[in-house]
């Protein structure tokens, strides 16, 4: 009997399918999650009724039992939702791979499905919801303190922690000018990115307008709409079936001491990511290997600080030095980290992170459309400033 507590290498990755990514998707988000999960069942190579569990974001309204219904999935007898919108992003694959390893499902489906640019903007924040403390609201119950004073948008609360972040770090903005710049520049080759044949120079960036100063709209992420499924079984079920097994090496969930909604700035500190820390600590025990072993990485880039800022936390840099590694070319195809090698959320399409999740599976397959050589290892994270989650994949 193995009594070694650990989720390392005991669920993998079999299938990933996807909708086209736009900003007028012209269908229901219960319509789009059933056409990108029917593509990841597919590409699995499995029938829908040998899925037998599902995992869901708590802010989609496609509801489980609606796809079952739709696409023929049957019997469930696993359903999950993760929590704080961005944060529960590799979090799905967690809950996935804990009810495999656990004997509770055999073939849990992950998804997430949005119109998040035709239909509810989430970019808008609070606006006037912002100090209604209602059970539907909870997550925005800290709203009421900030919203008088005009931060009623993420943007804006991101931008309260950027400028800590350049007054401490020594760093100028155009330490986020290279995140938008690696982004575009891979979003430019990937024909499934909203921003296809559209790289951006820093000098677009410098001069791109202000959102929320330090924040220009080259630092902040689309608004998308569109689906991602991801499909988690065993390590061995996967073997059998049609595409090579990612093996989830390590799976985590964070949140820090006075966390809140984007708008922690009570802590003593409002510089950096306590969230990811916490998550990242759990993420190299559990995998049992260090930032050195990681050959690229997708890092959940709803703004670009927030990117530089998981840089230090990851350790792939001392504090104050993400600046220097971004200038230096680290994060692009040919560096030393390649990150976001799709776009990610600032170039191919915002999807809660979902994407992202995608992109580190075909780069580990071998199959993305910017291969990073040699890839033994990819590390994902989700949305931070909010309580978060983050994996590591690797071969099977």
């Amino acid at each position: 009997m193995n009594t070694e507590r650990t989720l390392a290498g005991r669920a993998a990755i079999a299938g990933i399918g996807a909708t086209d990514f736009s900003k007028a998707s012209g269908r229901t988000e219960l319509h789009l999650a059933c056409e990108a999960v029917a593509t990841a069942i597919a590409d699995a190579g499995l029938r829908p009724n040998e899925v037998d569990g599902m995992v869901a974001f708590s802010y989609d309204t496609a509801p489980d039992i609606e796809i079952a219904r739709t696409l023929g999935l049957g019997e469930l007898s696993f359903m999950s939702l993760t929590p704080h919108g961005g944060g529960g992003a590799t979090a799905t694959v967690m809950h996935a791979a804990m009810a495999v390893a656990t004997g509770v499902a055999d073939v849990v489906v992950c998804y997430r499905s949005l119109n998040a640019r035709s239909g509810r903007r989430l970019g808008a924040g609070a606006g006037r919801h912002a100090t209604t403390l209602t059970g539907a609201t909870a997550d925005m119950v800290h709203m009421g303190w900030y919203a008088p004073y005009g931060l009623v948008t993420p943007a804006g609360w991101v931008g309260m922690v950027a400028r800590r972040y350049l007054e401490t770090s020594g760093a100028t903005t155009d330490a986020f000018g290279w995140v938008s710049h690696a982004a575009r520049r891979h979003a430019a080759t990937n024909p499934a990115a909203w921003f296809y044949g559209q790289p951006i120079t820093m000098e677009d960036h410098r001069a791109s307008r202000w959102i929320a100063e330090p924040l220009r709209l080259l630092d902040c992420c689309q608004e998308s709409d569109g689906a991602v499924a991801i499909i988690v079984t065993t390590p061995e079920r996967a073997r059998d079936l049609r595409a090579p097994p990612v093996v989830v090496r390590a799976a985590t969930q964070g949140s820090g001491t006075d966390q809140e909604m984007m708008t922690s700035y009570t802590r003593p500190s409002i510089e950096a990511l306590p969230e990811m820390a916490v998550a990242a600590a759990g993420l190299w025990k559990q995998a049992g290997i260090g930032p050195i072993d990681v050959q690229t990485a997708i890092l959940y880039d709803h703004f670009t600080p927030y990117v530089v800022m998981q840089l230090e936390e990851l350790g792939f840099c001392g504090r104050g030095e993400a600046k220097d590694f971004v200038a230096d070319g680290a994060i692009e195809i040919g560096g030393r980290l390649p990150i976001n090698t799709n776009g990610g959320q600032l170039g191919e399409a915002y999807i809660h992170g979902m994407n992202g999740i995608a992109e580190a599976v075909r780069q580990v397959r071998g199959s993305a459309v910017n291969q990073v050589p040699e890839v033994e290892h990819v590390l994902v994270t989700s949305g931070t400033g909010v309580p978060t989650s983050a994996m590591i994949l690797g071969h099977g």
